[in-house]
C-alpha cells in the first residue's frame, strides 16, 4: 500500500513537471513567434517604400510629403546621436549614484536615495517632456547655449558644434533629457550587480590595504561586468524608442544639423508626428513601417554588439 501510494505521487510529480515544461516552452515560442510577426509586419508594411526608394532610402535626408519623397537619413542620424550623448552623459551619473549607495552611503540613506531613483524610472516619458520643454529649454536658451556659444563656439576644431542661435531646443537638449530618463534604468541595474558581489572578496582587498575606489576598479566592475553592460544596453534600448520626451525638446525638423544647438528628428519622434496624418496604404504610411523596422534593425545591431563585448575572451 505504501509503495503504490509511493509510485503515486511520482506520477503525479511527473505529471506537474510535463506541464510546467509545457507551459514554459509555449511560453518561450510565444514570445520568438510575437517577435517574428512584429518584424514581418514591419518588413512586409515597409516593402513599398523600399521598392521605391531602392537603398537610397537609407541614405536619402529628403521628407516631403506633397511631393511623396521619402529618405530615412535624418530621423536615423537623430535617433543614433541623441542616444550615444544621452549614454555620455549618463553612464556616469548612474555609476556615481551606484557607487554611492553601495559603497559610501550610510545605511539610513541608502533605501530613501534608492527609492527615488526607482520612482524616477516610473515617471511618464510625456512628464519628462513636458519638463524639458518648460523648464530645460529655457534654461538652456537663456544660460547654457549662449554661454557655449561665447567661449566653446570659437574652439578651433570643435567650435562647430556649439554654433547657431540659442533656441533652447535641439539635439543636445533632447539628449539631456533622455539622460535623465535612462539614468535611473542604469543605475538601479549598476546598483543591484554592485550588491551581489561576495563580501568576503571586499574584505579581502580592504585587507590588504586597498582603497575603496581601488575595490570598485579591481574587485566590483570585473565581477559584474556582464550586468554592467547589460543595464547599459537596457538604457540604450529606452533612449533609441523614445517618443514623447524627444518630440517636446528636439526642434521636429528634418535637416541635419552639424551643431548640438540645431534641431532634428528621430525615428520614434517623427513616426509620433506623422503616423496621424498618414493615410492608410499610402507611400507615407509605408515609409514610416520602414522607420520602424529600421529602428528594430538598429536595436538588433546594438545588442549583437553587447553580446560581442560580452563575449569571453580567450588567450592565445
Amino acid at each position: 500500500m505504501q509503495q503504490a501510494t509511493v509510485l503515486s505521487g511520482k506520477r503525479n510529480a511527473n505529471w506537474g513537471d510535463r506541464i510546467f515544461a509545457g507551459l514554459a516552452t509555449t511560453s518561450g515560442v510565444f514570445v520568438l513567434v510575437l517577435l517574428g510577426a512584429i518584424i514581418i509586419g514591419l518588413a512586409v508594411g515597409g516593402a513599398p517604400a523600399f521598392r521605391a526608394f531602392g537603398a537610397f532610402f537609407l541614405v536619402d535626408a529628403e521628407w516631403d510629403p506633397v511631393q511623396e519623397l521619402f529618405g530615412a537619413l535624418v530621423p536615423v542620424y537623430g535617433t543614433i546621436v541623441t542616444s550615444i550623448l544621452a549614454l555620455v552623459i549618463a553612464v556616469p551619473l548612474a555609476f556615481g549614484i551606484a557607487f554611492y549607495l553601495t559603497e559610501l552611503a550610510p545605511g539610513w540613506l541608502r533605501r530613501p536615495v534608492g527609492t527615488a531613483v526607482e520612482l524616477l524610472a516610473a515617471v511618464p516619458s510625456i512628464i519628462y517632456g513636458m519638463w524639458g520643454f518648460f523648464v530645460i529649454v529655457p534654461i538652456m536658451a537663456k544660460v547654457v547655449q549662449p554661454w557655449a556659444i561665447d567661449t566653446l563656439g570659437e574652439v578651433p576644431l570643435i567650435g562647430f558644434l556649439f554654433a547657431g542661435p540659442p533656441f533652447g531646443t535641439g539635439i543636445l537638449t533632447a539628449a539631456l533629457i533622455l539622460a535623465v530618463m535612462i539614468i535611473p534604468f542604469i543605475a538601479a541595474t549598476m546598483r543591484d550587480v554592485f550588491e551581489t558581489v561576495p563580501p568576503v572578496y571586499k574584505e579581502s582587498a580592504y585587507g590588504l590595504g586597498c582603497t575603496t575606489w581601488e575595490v570598485m576598479r579591481s574587485i566590483v566592475i570585473p565581477y559584474t561586468r556582464a550586468s554592467v553592460v547589460g543595464g547599459i544596453m537596457l538604457g540604450l534600448g529606452r533612449a533609441l524608442g523614445e517618443t514623447m520626451a524627444v518630440t517636446f525638446v528636439i526642434g521636429n525638423t528634418n535637416r541635419i544639423s552639424t551643431s548640438l544647438f540645431g534641431p532634428g528628428n528621430t525615428i520614434a519622434s517623427i513616426v509620433a508626428l506623422e503616423f496621424p496624418e498618414s493615410e492608410a496604404d499610402s507611400l507615407k504610411m509605408s515609409s514610416l513601417l520602414a522607420l520602424g523596422f529600421i529602428l528594430f534593425v538598429i536595436s538588433f545591431i546594438v545588442l549583437a554588439i553587447s553580446r560581442m563585448l560580452l563575449r569571453p575572451r580567450t588567450k592565445a
